[in-house]
Protein backbone atom coordinates (compact mmCIF):
# COMPACT_ATOMS: atom_id res chain seq x y z
CA UNK A 1 0.00 0.00 0.00
CA UNK A 2 3.05 2.54 0.66
CA UNK A 3 4.54 1.51 -2.70
CA UNK A 4 1.15 2.09 -4.39
CA UNK A 5 0.73 5.89 -2.78
CA UNK A 6 4.51 6.95 -3.47
CA UNK A 7 3.63 5.77 -6.95
CA UNK A 8 0.61 8.17 -7.34
CA UNK A 9 0.78 10.56 -4.77
CA UNK A 10 4.47 11.18 -4.44
CA UNK A 11 4.27 15.12 -2.66
CA UNK A 12 7.27 15.68 -3.75
CA UNK A 13 7.07 15.18 -7.10
CA UNK A 14 3.81 17.12 -7.11
CA UNK A 15 5.70 19.97 -5.48
CA UNK A 16 8.60 19.62 -8.42
CA UNK A 17 5.90 19.84 -11.22
CA UNK A 18 3.88 21.91 -9.90
CA UNK A 19 4.96 25.22 -11.65
CA UNK A 20 4.84 23.34 -14.84
CA UNK A 21 1.21 21.91 -14.57
CA UNK A 22 0.21 25.68 -13.40
CA UNK A 23 1.89 27.13 -16.86
CA UNK A 24 -0.15 24.28 -18.71
CA UNK A 25 -3.47 25.39 -16.76
CA UNK A 26 -2.86 28.96 -18.12
CA UNK A 27 -2.62 27.50 -21.40
CA UNK A 28 -6.34 25.70 -20.60
CA UNK A 29 -7.68 28.78 -19.19
CA UNK A 30 -6.49 30.21 -22.61
CA UNK A 31 -8.18 28.42 -24.99
CA UNK A 32 -11.16 28.05 -22.83
CA UNK A 33 -11.34 32.03 -22.97
CA UNK A 34 -10.90 31.94 -26.86
CA UNK A 35 -13.28 28.65 -27.66
CA UNK A 36 -16.26 29.49 -25.35
CA UNK A 37 -17.08 33.07 -26.54
CA UNK A 38 -16.19 31.87 -30.16
CA UNK A 39 -18.98 29.08 -29.95
CA UNK A 40 -21.33 31.02 -28.30
CA UNK A 41 -21.20 33.94 -30.67
CA UNK A 42 -21.37 31.02 -33.31
CA UNK A 43 -23.61 29.07 -32.32
CA UNK A 44 -26.65 32.18 -31.62
CA UNK A 45 -25.60 32.70 -35.50
CA UNK A 46 -26.00 28.79 -36.51
CA UNK A 47 -29.36 29.14 -35.00
CA UNK A 48 -30.49 32.34 -36.68
CA UNK A 49 -29.57 30.72 -39.58
CA UNK A 50 -30.99 27.63 -39.14
CA UNK A 51 -34.55 29.95 -38.88
CA UNK A 52 -33.71 31.46 -42.23
CA UNK A 53 -37.39 31.97 -44.84
CA UNK A 54 -34.82 30.49 -47.24
CA UNK A 55 -35.09 26.63 -47.66
CA UNK A 56 -31.52 26.45 -49.17
CA UNK A 57 -30.09 28.37 -46.59
CA UNK A 58 -31.77 26.11 -43.64
CA UNK A 59 -30.77 23.29 -45.33
CA UNK A 60 -27.07 24.12 -45.86
CA UNK A 61 -26.79 25.04 -42.41
CA UNK A 62 -28.54 21.98 -41.21
CA UNK A 63 -26.32 19.96 -43.33
CA UNK A 64 -22.97 21.59 -41.46
CA UNK A 65 -24.40 21.34 -38.22
CA UNK A 66 -25.07 17.59 -38.36
CA UNK A 67 -21.46 17.40 -40.33
CA UNK A 68 -19.66 18.53 -37.31
CA UNK A 69 -21.51 17.19 -34.58
CA UNK A 70 -21.16 13.71 -36.55
CA UNK A 71 -17.48 14.60 -36.64
CA UNK A 72 -14.90 13.41 -33.66
CA UNK A 73 -13.55 16.38 -32.67
CA UNK A 74 -10.13 14.51 -32.17
CA UNK A 75 -10.37 13.62 -35.70
CA UNK A 76 -11.46 17.13 -36.60
CA UNK A 77 -8.65 18.59 -34.79
CA UNK A 78 -5.69 16.75 -36.55
CA UNK A 79 -7.41 17.03 -39.93
CA UNK A 80 -6.98 20.43 -39.67
CA UNK A 81 -3.40 20.44 -37.70
CA UNK A 82 -1.76 17.27 -40.32
CA UNK A 83 -4.04 17.99 -43.23
CA UNK A 84 -4.16 21.69 -44.15
CA UNK A 85 -0.50 21.59 -44.73
CA UNK A 86 -0.93 19.73 -47.97
CA UNK A 87 -2.72 22.65 -49.21
CA UNK A 88 -0.64 25.06 -47.78
CA UNK A 89 -2.18 26.53 -45.15
CA UNK A 90 -0.10 25.37 -41.96
CA UNK A 91 -1.87 26.37 -38.96
CA UNK A 92 -0.04 27.03 -35.20
CA UNK A 93 -1.68 24.21 -32.89
CA UNK A 94 -3.26 27.18 -31.27
CA UNK A 95 -5.44 28.54 -34.33
CA UNK A 96 -5.67 24.49 -34.85
CA UNK A 97 -7.26 23.86 -31.67
CA UNK A 98 -9.56 26.71 -31.67
CA UNK A 99 -10.84 26.34 -34.96
CA UNK A 100 -11.53 22.60 -34.67
CA UNK A 101 -12.96 23.88 -31.36
CA UNK A 102 -15.29 26.41 -32.88
CA UNK A 103 -16.70 24.30 -35.26
CA UNK A 104 -17.55 21.84 -33.28
CA UNK A 105 -18.90 23.33 -30.33
CA UNK A 106 -20.69 26.19 -32.44
CA UNK A 107 -22.52 23.20 -33.98
CA UNK A 108 -24.11 22.14 -30.58
CA UNK A 109 -24.43 25.25 -29.63
CA UNK A 110 -26.32 26.05 -32.50
CA UNK A 111 -28.90 23.45 -31.36
CA UNK A 112 -29.19 24.26 -27.88
CA UNK A 113 -29.91 27.62 -28.82
CA UNK A 114 -32.07 26.77 -31.72
CA UNK A 115 -34.36 24.78 -29.27
CA UNK A 116 -34.48 27.16 -27.00
CA UNK A 117 -36.04 30.09 -29.74
CA UNK A 118 -38.22 27.52 -30.95
CA UNK A 119 -39.67 27.52 -27.37
CA UNK A 120 -41.00 31.19 -27.11
CA UNK A 121 -44.52 30.89 -28.18
CA UNK A 122 -45.76 32.60 -31.52
CA UNK A 123 -47.86 34.97 -29.61
CA UNK A 124 -44.16 36.68 -28.26
CA UNK A 125 -43.44 37.10 -31.84
CA UNK A 126 -46.82 38.83 -32.77
CA UNK A 127 -46.90 40.81 -29.78
CA UNK A 128 -43.18 42.33 -30.20
CA UNK A 129 -43.81 42.88 -33.68
CA UNK A 130 -47.68 44.87 -33.01
CA UNK A 131 -45.47 46.96 -30.41
CA UNK A 132 -43.57 48.37 -33.26
CA UNK A 133 -40.60 46.52 -33.00
CA UNK A 134 -38.42 45.33 -35.77
CA UNK A 135 -37.23 41.81 -36.28
CA UNK A 136 -33.77 42.47 -35.22
CA UNK A 137 -35.03 44.30 -32.32
CA UNK A 138 -37.55 41.82 -30.98
CA UNK A 139 -34.83 38.77 -31.48
CA UNK A 140 -32.31 41.42 -28.94
CA UNK A 141 -34.87 42.21 -26.73
CA UNK A 142 -37.27 39.50 -26.50
CA UNK A 143 -36.80 35.94 -27.87
CA UNK A 144 -33.09 35.49 -27.58
CA UNK A 145 -33.12 36.87 -23.64
CA UNK A 146 -36.21 34.49 -23.07
CA UNK A 147 -34.44 31.70 -25.08
CA UNK A 148 -31.39 31.86 -23.31
CA UNK A 149 -32.92 31.35 -20.04
CA UNK A 150 -34.88 28.57 -20.98
CA UNK A 151 -31.60 26.50 -22.28
CA UNK A 152 -29.29 27.93 -19.38
CA UNK A 153 -28.69 24.42 -18.37
CA UNK A 154 -27.71 23.16 -21.42
CA UNK A 155 -25.74 26.20 -22.49
CA UNK A 156 -23.86 25.56 -18.85
CA UNK A 157 -23.42 21.85 -19.59
CA UNK A 158 -21.72 22.52 -23.11
CA UNK A 159 -19.64 24.44 -21.71
CA UNK A 160 -18.35 22.31 -19.02
CA UNK A 161 -17.90 19.43 -21.99
CA UNK A 162 -15.93 22.45 -24.06
CA UNK A 163 -13.47 22.90 -20.85
CA UNK A 164 -12.99 19.14 -20.64
CA UNK A 165 -12.44 18.96 -24.37
CA UNK A 166 -9.22 21.21 -24.35
CA UNK A 167 -7.70 18.58 -23.10
CA UNK A 168 -7.38 16.44 -26.61
CA UNK A 169 -5.13 19.55 -27.36
CA UNK A 170 -2.06 17.78 -26.48
CA UNK A 171 -2.53 15.53 -29.52
CA UNK A 172 -0.77 18.35 -31.52
CA UNK A 173 1.66 19.15 -28.86
CA UNK A 174 -0.19 22.51 -27.66
CA UNK A 175 1.32 22.75 -23.78
CA UNK A 176 -1.98 23.04 -21.93
CA UNK A 177 -2.70 21.27 -18.21
CA UNK A 178 -2.86 17.71 -19.70
CA UNK A 179 0.18 17.78 -22.03
CA UNK A 180 2.39 19.30 -19.02
CA UNK A 181 1.67 16.51 -16.74
CA UNK A 182 2.40 14.12 -19.25
CA UNK A 183 5.89 15.51 -20.24
CA UNK A 184 6.32 15.44 -16.14
CA UNK A 185 5.50 12.04 -16.03
CA UNK A 186 8.08 11.03 -19.13
CA UNK A 187 10.89 13.18 -17.51
CA UNK A 188 10.00 11.54 -13.49
CA UNK A 189 9.00 8.46 -14.55
CA UNK A 190 6.22 8.49 -12.15
CA UNK A 191 2.32 9.38 -12.59
CA UNK A 192 1.96 11.42 -9.99
CA UNK A 193 1.62 14.25 -11.96
CA UNK A 194 -1.15 13.14 -13.83
CA UNK A 195 -2.85 12.64 -10.65
CA UNK A 196 -1.89 15.94 -9.59
CA UNK A 197 -3.70 17.21 -13.11
CA UNK A 198 -6.68 15.45 -12.41
CA UNK A 199 -6.70 17.04 -8.96
CA UNK A 200 -6.78 20.75 -10.92
CA UNK A 201 -9.48 19.79 -13.10
CA UNK A 202 -11.70 18.79 -10.94
CA UNK A 203 -11.29 22.00 -8.89
CA UNK A 204 -11.60 23.54 -11.53
CA UNK A 205 -14.65 21.76 -13.32
CA UNK A 206 -16.91 21.22 -9.88
CA UNK A 207 -17.79 24.57 -9.48
CA UNK A 208 -19.87 24.43 -12.59
CA UNK A 209 -21.07 21.27 -12.07
CA UNK A 210 -22.68 21.83 -9.22
CA UNK A 211 -23.87 25.32 -10.57
CA UNK A 212 -24.79 23.49 -13.20
CA UNK A 213 -27.05 21.07 -10.66
CA UNK A 214 -28.75 24.12 -9.30
CA UNK A 215 -29.74 25.43 -12.23
CA UNK A 216 -31.65 22.11 -13.39
CA UNK A 217 -33.43 22.08 -9.84
CA UNK A 218 -34.30 25.25 -10.51
CA UNK A 219 -35.39 25.09 -13.96
CA UNK A 220 -37.50 21.35 -12.92
CA UNK A 221 -39.67 23.91 -10.68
Amino acid sequence: MDLLLDQFFNINIMRQVLPLLLRGLGMTLLLCLAVIPLGLVGGLVIALVCRSRYRPVRWAAFALVDFFRAVPPLVLLIFIYAGLPFVGVRPSPFLAVCLAFFLNTGAYYGEIYRAGIESIGKGQWEAARSSGLTLPQTLTYVIIPQAVRNVLPDLVSNTVEVVKLTSIASVVALPELLYAADMARSVTYNPSSLVLAAAIYLALLWPCVRLLSRLEHRAGR
